[in-house]
Protein backbone atom coordinates (compact mmCIF):
# COMPACT_ATOMS: atom_id res chain seq x y z
CA UNK A 1 0.00 0.00 0.00
CA UNK A 2 0.86 3.30 -1.07
CA UNK A 3 1.37 6.26 1.56
CA UNK A 4 1.20 9.78 0.46
CA UNK A 5 4.59 11.55 1.72
CA UNK A 6 3.83 15.37 2.30
CA UNK A 7 6.07 18.16 2.91
CA UNK A 8 6.06 19.59 6.06
CA UNK A 9 4.41 23.30 6.15
CA UNK A 10 5.85 25.27 9.40
CA UNK A 11 2.41 28.00 10.73
CA UNK A 12 1.75 30.78 8.66
CA UNK A 13 0.60 31.66 5.18
CA UNK A 14 0.61 29.13 2.59
CA UNK A 15 2.60 29.28 -0.43
CA UNK A 16 -0.48 30.33 -2.25
CA UNK A 17 -1.82 33.17 0.31
CA UNK A 18 1.69 34.49 0.48
CA UNK A 19 1.07 34.19 -3.81
CA UNK A 20 -1.94 35.86 -3.74
CA UNK A 21 -0.74 38.36 -1.62
CA UNK A 22 2.29 39.19 -3.75
CA UNK A 23 0.18 39.57 -6.55
CA UNK A 24 -2.06 41.73 -5.00
CA UNK A 25 0.89 43.90 -4.63
CA UNK A 26 1.87 43.77 -7.91
CA UNK A 27 -1.31 45.07 -9.27
CA UNK A 28 -1.24 48.23 -6.86
CA UNK A 29 2.45 49.38 -7.92
CA UNK A 30 0.57 48.33 -11.49
CA UNK A 31 -2.14 50.61 -11.00
CA UNK A 32 -0.66 53.34 -9.29
CA UNK A 33 2.06 53.53 -12.36
CA UNK A 34 -0.97 53.75 -15.09
CA UNK A 35 -2.11 56.67 -12.65
CA UNK A 36 1.04 58.41 -12.56
CA UNK A 37 1.47 57.71 -16.82
CA UNK A 38 -2.28 58.65 -17.32
CA UNK A 39 -2.83 61.99 -14.68
CA UNK A 40 0.56 62.53 -13.18
CA UNK A 41 -0.81 61.86 -10.30
CA UNK A 42 0.22 59.59 -7.22
CA UNK A 43 -0.31 58.81 -3.78
CA UNK A 44 2.06 57.96 -1.08
CA UNK A 45 1.11 56.07 1.56
CA UNK A 46 4.05 55.77 4.62
CA UNK A 47 3.02 59.27 5.75
CA UNK A 48 1.70 61.42 8.40
CA UNK A 49 -1.17 61.94 7.02
CA UNK A 50 -2.67 60.27 3.40
CA UNK A 51 -2.42 63.19 0.86
CA UNK A 52 -2.83 62.63 -3.30
CA UNK A 53 -0.14 65.23 -5.36
CA UNK A 54 -2.17 66.19 -8.84
CA UNK A 55 0.63 67.56 -11.50
CA UNK A 56 -0.52 70.42 -13.89
CA UNK A 57 2.02 70.20 -16.36
CA UNK A 58 2.83 71.74 -19.96
CA UNK A 59 0.17 72.55 -21.80
CA UNK A 60 -3.74 72.25 -20.43
CA UNK A 61 -5.38 70.05 -23.21
CA UNK A 62 -9.15 70.61 -23.63
CA UNK A 63 -11.70 70.06 -26.70
CA UNK A 64 -8.75 69.88 -29.01
CA UNK A 65 -6.40 66.67 -28.77
CA UNK A 66 -2.65 68.54 -29.37
CA UNK A 67 0.13 67.36 -30.89
CA UNK A 68 2.41 64.22 -29.67
CA UNK A 69 5.41 66.64 -29.36
CA UNK A 70 3.30 68.91 -26.61
CA UNK A 71 3.57 67.80 -23.50
CA UNK A 72 -0.13 67.69 -21.97
CA UNK A 73 -2.21 67.95 -19.11
CA UNK A 74 -5.78 66.08 -19.95
CA UNK A 75 -8.79 67.34 -18.55
CA UNK A 76 -10.78 64.04 -19.30
CA UNK A 77 -7.74 62.85 -16.74
CA UNK A 78 -8.03 65.67 -13.82
CA UNK A 79 -11.69 65.56 -13.67
CA UNK A 80 -12.40 62.18 -12.77
CA UNK A 81 -9.74 62.36 -10.77
CA UNK A 82 -10.80 65.26 -8.58
CA UNK A 83 -14.45 63.47 -8.53
CA UNK A 84 -12.75 60.48 -6.53
CA UNK A 85 -10.24 62.30 -4.42
CA UNK A 86 -13.18 64.30 -3.21
CA UNK A 87 -15.27 61.30 -2.41
CA UNK A 88 -12.15 59.03 -1.11
CA UNK A 89 -12.28 59.29 2.95
CA UNK A 90 -8.81 57.78 2.77
CA UNK A 91 -7.50 60.77 1.39
CA UNK A 92 -7.09 63.38 3.58
CA UNK A 93 -5.49 65.82 1.48
CA UNK A 94 -4.90 66.96 -1.98
CA UNK A 95 -1.26 68.58 -3.36
CA UNK A 96 -1.29 70.42 -6.85
CA UNK A 97 1.90 71.15 -8.44
CA UNK A 98 1.78 73.36 -11.24
CA UNK A 99 4.17 74.11 -14.03
CA UNK A 100 2.44 75.28 -16.92
CA UNK A 101 2.19 77.23 -20.04
CA UNK A 102 -1.50 77.77 -20.21
CA UNK A 103 -3.65 76.21 -22.92
CA UNK A 104 -7.12 75.58 -23.23
CA UNK A 105 -9.29 78.70 -21.00
CA UNK A 106 -12.98 76.70 -20.75
CA UNK A 107 -11.02 73.40 -19.78
CA UNK A 108 -8.40 75.06 -17.27
CA UNK A 109 -11.43 77.34 -15.76
CA UNK A 110 -13.07 73.95 -15.04
CA UNK A 111 -10.77 72.09 -13.35
CA UNK A 112 -9.92 75.39 -11.23
CA UNK A 113 -13.74 75.32 -9.89
CA UNK A 114 -13.82 72.21 -8.73
CA UNK A 115 -10.88 72.57 -7.15
CA UNK A 116 -12.21 75.73 -5.50
CA UNK A 117 -15.17 73.18 -4.93
CA UNK A 118 -13.73 70.93 -2.57
CA UNK A 119 -13.97 70.32 0.99
CA UNK A 120 -10.84 68.36 0.69
CA UNK A 121 -7.83 70.56 2.32
CA UNK A 122 -5.85 71.58 -1.07
CA UNK A 123 -2.66 73.27 -1.56
CA UNK A 124 -0.97 74.66 -4.91
CA UNK A 125 2.66 74.98 -5.40
CA UNK A 126 3.94 76.46 -8.49
CA UNK A 127 7.53 75.06 -10.00
CA UNK A 128 8.97 76.83 -13.19
CA UNK A 129 5.80 78.66 -14.23
CA UNK A 130 2.49 79.38 -13.89
CA UNK A 131 1.56 81.39 -17.07
CA UNK A 132 -2.03 82.35 -18.54
CA UNK A 133 -4.66 79.80 -17.35
CA UNK A 134 -2.12 78.60 -14.98
CA UNK A 135 -3.13 81.50 -13.07
CA UNK A 136 -6.67 81.10 -11.94
CA UNK A 137 -5.80 76.90 -11.84
CA UNK A 138 -2.79 78.81 -9.02
CA UNK A 139 -5.30 80.50 -6.91
CA UNK A 140 -7.98 77.50 -6.62
CA UNK A 141 -6.49 75.86 -4.09
CA UNK A 142 -7.25 76.95 -0.56
CA UNK A 143 -3.61 78.07 -0.20
CA UNK A 144 -0.56 78.57 -2.47
CA UNK A 145 2.58 78.34 -2.70
CA UNK A 146 5.35 79.50 -5.42
CA UNK A 147 8.75 78.83 -5.36
CA UNK A 148 11.26 81.93 -5.63
CA UNK A 149 12.84 81.10 -8.91
CA UNK A 150 9.07 80.64 -10.27
CA UNK A 151 7.33 83.50 -12.74
CA UNK A 152 3.67 83.44 -14.04
CA UNK A 153 2.55 85.27 -16.92
CA UNK A 154 -0.49 87.35 -16.92
CA UNK A 155 -2.19 88.19 -20.38
CA UNK A 156 -5.33 88.79 -22.00
CA UNK A 157 -7.37 85.81 -23.63
CA UNK A 158 -6.24 84.80 -26.99
CA UNK A 159 -8.21 83.37 -30.09
CA UNK A 160 -6.80 80.79 -32.31
CA UNK A 161 -8.19 80.08 -35.71
CA UNK A 162 -9.95 82.55 -38.02
CA UNK A 163 -12.79 84.79 -35.66
CA UNK A 164 -15.19 86.86 -37.39
CA UNK A 165 -14.49 90.67 -37.31
CA UNK A 166 -17.58 91.50 -36.18
CA UNK A 167 -18.09 92.88 -32.46
CA UNK A 168 -20.04 90.14 -31.24
CA UNK A 169 -16.47 88.47 -31.31
CA UNK A 170 -14.94 91.04 -29.06
CA UNK A 171 -17.81 91.04 -26.92
CA UNK A 172 -17.44 87.13 -26.70
CA UNK A 173 -14.03 87.52 -25.82
CA UNK A 174 -14.39 90.28 -23.21
CA UNK A 175 -17.16 88.20 -21.02
CA UNK A 176 -14.90 85.05 -21.27
CA UNK A 177 -11.74 87.22 -19.85
CA UNK A 178 -14.23 88.66 -17.25
CA UNK A 179 -15.13 85.19 -15.82
CA UNK A 180 -11.29 84.82 -15.54
CA UNK A 181 -10.70 87.92 -13.81
CA UNK A 182 -13.60 87.03 -11.54
CA UNK A 183 -12.25 83.89 -10.53
CA UNK A 184 -9.17 84.95 -9.73
CA UNK A 185 -9.92 87.87 -7.86
CA UNK A 186 -12.37 85.62 -5.82
CA UNK A 187 -9.76 83.06 -5.07
CA UNK A 188 -7.03 85.44 -4.05
CA UNK A 189 -6.50 88.93 -2.41
CA UNK A 190 -5.36 90.90 -5.88
CA UNK A 191 -7.89 93.16 -6.36
CA UNK A 192 -9.45 93.58 -9.95
CA UNK A 193 -8.07 96.81 -10.94
CA UNK A 194 -4.51 95.44 -10.31
CA UNK A 195 -5.15 92.29 -12.31
CA UNK A 196 -6.40 94.07 -15.07
CA UNK A 197 -3.51 96.67 -15.18
CA UNK A 198 -1.10 93.41 -15.17
CA UNK A 199 -3.23 91.73 -17.89
CA UNK A 200 -3.24 95.18 -20.50
CA UNK A 201 0.09 96.39 -19.27
CA UNK A 202 2.04 97.15 -22.82
CA UNK A 203 5.43 98.01 -21.40
CA UNK A 204 6.92 94.76 -20.57
CA UNK A 205 6.25 92.09 -23.25
CA UNK A 206 8.07 92.84 -26.28
CA UNK A 207 5.28 90.58 -29.11
CA UNK A 208 2.14 91.01 -26.71
CA UNK A 209 0.25 92.13 -23.94
CA UNK A 210 0.72 91.66 -20.46
CA UNK A 211 3.23 91.36 -17.30
CA UNK A 212 5.55 88.26 -15.96
CA UNK A 213 5.49 88.08 -11.85
CA UNK A 214 8.53 86.51 -10.10
CA UNK A 215 7.43 84.77 -7.17
CA UNK A 216 8.34 87.53 -4.94
CA UNK A 217 5.99 90.02 -6.81
CA UNK A 218 2.99 87.21 -6.60
CA UNK A 219 3.09 87.14 -3.25
CA UNK A 220 3.40 90.74 -2.72
CA UNK A 221 0.51 92.13 -5.11
CA UNK A 222 -1.69 89.09 -3.53
CA UNK A 223 -1.88 86.39 -6.12
CA UNK A 224 -0.28 84.01 -4.19
CA UNK A 225 -0.36 83.67 -0.59
CA UNK A 226 3.46 82.78 -0.20
CA UNK A 227 6.76 82.07 -1.15
CA UNK A 228 7.84 78.47 -0.22
CA UNK A 229 9.54 75.07 -1.47
CA UNK A 230 7.80 71.57 -1.03
CA UNK A 231 8.71 71.19 1.87
CA UNK A 232 6.88 74.42 2.88
CA UNK A 233 3.64 73.59 0.89
CA UNK A 234 3.59 69.71 2.63
CA UNK A 235 3.77 71.68 6.12
CA UNK A 236 0.73 73.85 4.75
CA UNK A 237 -1.13 71.20 3.88
CA UNK A 238 -0.48 69.23 7.11
CA UNK A 239 -1.81 72.09 9.07
CA UNK A 240 -5.24 72.50 6.88
CA UNK A 241 -5.59 68.79 7.16
CA UNK A 242 -4.90 69.19 11.24
CA UNK A 243 -7.42 72.55 11.73
CA UNK A 244 -10.15 71.96 8.74
CA UNK A 245 -13.95 71.17 9.84
CA UNK A 246 -14.92 67.67 8.80
CA UNK A 247 -15.97 66.88 5.49
CA UNK A 248 -18.43 64.50 6.43
CA UNK A 249 -21.01 64.74 9.29
CA UNK A 250 -20.42 61.61 10.48
CA UNK A 251 -17.05 62.60 10.49
CA UNK A 252 -14.28 62.53 13.63
CA UNK A 253 -12.52 66.12 14.01
CA UNK A 254 -8.84 65.42 13.61
CA UNK A 255 -7.64 67.75 16.38
CA UNK A 256 -9.91 66.04 19.06
CA UNK A 257 -9.41 62.95 21.15
CA UNK A 258 -10.94 59.49 20.27
CA UNK A 259 -12.38 58.37 23.72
Amino acid sequence: MRENCGVYQPPGESPKEDEQEQNSETQEQLDEQEMIERSGSVRPQDAKHLIHCLTVIGQVEGHYVLSSQNKTTKYEHIIPALVAIEQDRSIEGLMIILNTVGGDVEAGLAIAELIAGMRTPTVSLVVGGGHSIGVPLSVSAKRSYIVPSASMTIHPVRVNGMMLGVPQSLTYIDRIQDRIIDFVTRNSRITEERFRSLMMNTEELATDVGSVLSGAQAVEMGLIDSIGTLSDAVEGLYELIETSPPRYPDEIPKNTDRT
